[in-house]
């Protein structure tokens, strides 16, 4: 399977030029220091539009270099993790862009000194200003929540060897995790993937050996959620935050009432996926699924899904929806973007990062799957969302984990769809069980990390927790929302997930892409039935570049979306719930 392309860029590592871009990316910083001092960037100095307009300047080149620095160490780190050249270069790169986190500090609390009158003389007097409006209006508001400017600079100079050391220790020790599998040593991310054999015999097994690595690893993996939850809680609490879930709240740019109604939609329809999975139950000939049967295959699938045989399909499918689309997959797969399939040493799962212009590259860990189409169409809505957004600075791409998923589930749902139109008999329930187990995957279990990590977050702040105690609240948490339906729980995906290592809560905004890319689906549907795709598809495209530019309410609202209101929830949910009507009238 492919590999991503990396010498457009720089031959190696060992480039000399790629050394001389570090060397001049840290002189940059450094004189970007010295800019902030001479223009007293710091709390209580008043906020001139000539300052500004010199620091956001600044701030941009930095950044816009740093993405592509950091794009091409990190396809090396990323893809073999014993590449001791790659680990020392990421570790020079953190090094050098380490004065970057105080900068953006001491940004937002000189920014957070601006009052409504001193705000509107600022957006009058500049147009790179009123450019960043959006950024300059959160920074007024996280400005409520920093600790004194020598703290705030002090939590980000120690975050690389804190949360940020523990978060590399877990992501390169997991990689490097292999069990035994009929005699067999497989990688952590091969055993894994056997969990779609259609062998329960081989599931079952595979699981197992599984559960054993993780056991093995639990020390660590416990020391590294530890250390994370640790520094997150300590340094919530000094910024005067009372609820763990609130910081995420400013990040991913939505407010309470909207994570609520969300969340209550989502309770309401787990008895709807426990029909899902009662109903799975039933075709595998069991009472009651076990874990390792969340992602046994049902039905068949009359193609055989290739990592090729599934990129013709997905260009095909984005070409239908318009030739932009269909444009920009053929090109991320000319100019070898997608690093495809899993190996020793290789990062899990899949990411699309950004590269240099306009272009990303994809990771993914290919499996013969429907479902393994779907992680490519979803990455490359990133690197489409990117595309749109390329012509914006650095600072206005800054998009929200929320409004980062609209992209990816948007595109994710074309292939399936277009799947599903084309399939007939077993194939059908294969495409409907693919449909159904993503969506499971981003509503039942999303919900659950939710509430693990809520409770983590509650008793982390007394002292520090057990391996044994991260299982108990990870089973409990699993229950919470799968129910009775499974038999048997994984007591360790608070292991398996990276996620809980990285951004705190990265969880339910995954739910909120699902649902909010589904809401707009069901718009593109309505426009294509009325003859009104151009419009939607400019208005969305619009949509997508602007990410950056207001919170996820505000953007909502150009398609008529009211995120506080249950039924906009409900009406997504209840497309998923038809999903579940037919799955459990073709199981039977």
């Amino acid at each position: 399977m492919p590999r991503w392309r990396t010498d457009d860029l720089y031959t190696g590592l060992t480039d000399a030029r790629l050394s001389a871009d570090l060397a001049s990316l840290r002189d940059d910083i450094g004189t970007l220091e010295a800019t902030f001092d001479r223009l007293n960037v710091r709390k209580g100095e008043p906020v001139e539009a000539g300052a500004l307009e010199t620091v956001l300047t600044g701030l941009n080149a930095v950044t816009l270099r740093l993405i592509s620095l950091r794009g091409y160490i990190n396809a090396f780190a990323s893809t073999d993790s014993r590449d001791a050249l790659a680990q020392q270069r990421l570790g020079e790169l953190t090094t050098l862009s380490l004065p970057l986190g105080p900068l953006r500090s001491r940004l937002t609390a000189w920014l957070g000194g601006l009052d409504d009158a001193g705000l509107d003389r600022l957006l009058a007097a500049s147009e790179q200003a009123r450019s960043h409006e959006h950024l300059i209006r959160k920074s007024v508001t996280l400005a409520r929540h920093q600790m004194s400017p020598s703290e705030e600079d002090l939590a980000a100079r120690l975050r690389p060897s804190g949360a940020g050391g523990w978060s590399k220790l877990h992501d390169n020790f997991a990689s490097q995790l292999g069990g035994t599998f009929r005699g067999e040593r497989l990688p952590v991310t091969a055993l894994r993937a056997l969990a779609t054999e259609a062998d329960p015999q081989k599931r079952q097994e595979a699981f197992e050996a599984e559960i054993a690595v993780w056991k093995d690893a639990e020390l660590v993996c416990a020391a590294c959620l530890n250390g994370v939850k640790g520094e997150e809680g300590t340094l919530l609490r000094r910024r005067g935050f009372t609820d763990p879930v609130e910081p995420s709240l400013l990040t991913n740019a939505i407010d309470r009432a909207t994570l609520d109604a969300m969340q209550a939609a989502v309770v309401r329809s787990l008895p709807d996926f426990r029909r899902y999975f009662a109903a799975k139950a039933r075709a595998l000939g069991k009472a009651r699924m076990d874990w390792w049967d969340l992602m046994a295959p049902l039905g068949r699938s009359e193609t055989e899904w290739t990592y090729d045989a599934g990129a013709r399909f997905v260009e095909a499918q984005f070409r239908g929806y318009s030739d932009k689309l269909g444009d920009f997959a053929a090109r991320a797969f000319g100019e070898d973007w997608v690093d495809a399939g899993p190996r020793d040493g290789k990062r899990g799962g899949a990411f699309c990062m950004g590269w240099e212009g306009d272009a990303s590259r994809i990771l993914m860990n290919h499996s013969p799957s429907l479902d393994s189409v779907s992680t490519l169409a979803h990455e490359l809505g990133h690197g489409f969302h990117n595309l749109l957004k390329a012509p914006r600075t650095p600072l206005q791409r800054e998009t929200p984990m929320t409004l980062a998923e609209t992209a990816s589930i948007f595109c994710e749902t074309i292939i399936q769809n277009a799947a599903l139109a084309e399939a007939q008999g077993e194939e059908k329930l294969y495409v409907l069980e693919t449909q159904l187990l993503g969506h499971a995957q981003v509503v039942v279990d999303i919900h659950s990390r939710y509430l693990f990590e809520r409770a983590v977050h509650e008793k982390r702040a007394e002292r520090e927790l057990t391996a044994q105690e991260f299982s108990d609240l990870m089973t409990w948490a699993q229950r919470e929302t799968y129910g009775d339906a499974l038999a048997t729980l994984h007591p360790y995906m608070w292991a398996v997930k990276p996620h809980y290592y990285s951004a705190s809560f990265y969880n339910y905004p995954y739910t909120f892409g699902l649902l909010f890319g589904l809401g707009l689906y069901a718009q593109y549907e309505q426009a294509r039935e009325a003859g009104n795709v151009g419009d939607f598809q400019r208005r969305y495209d619009d949509l997508l570049s602007a990410t950056g530019l207001a919170d996820a309410r505000t953007l909502a609202a150009r398609f008529g979306i009211d995120l506080h209101a249950p039924a906009f929830w409900e009406g997504s949910l209840d497309m998923i719930r038809r999903q579940i009507d037919e799955y459990v009238s073709t199981v039977g």
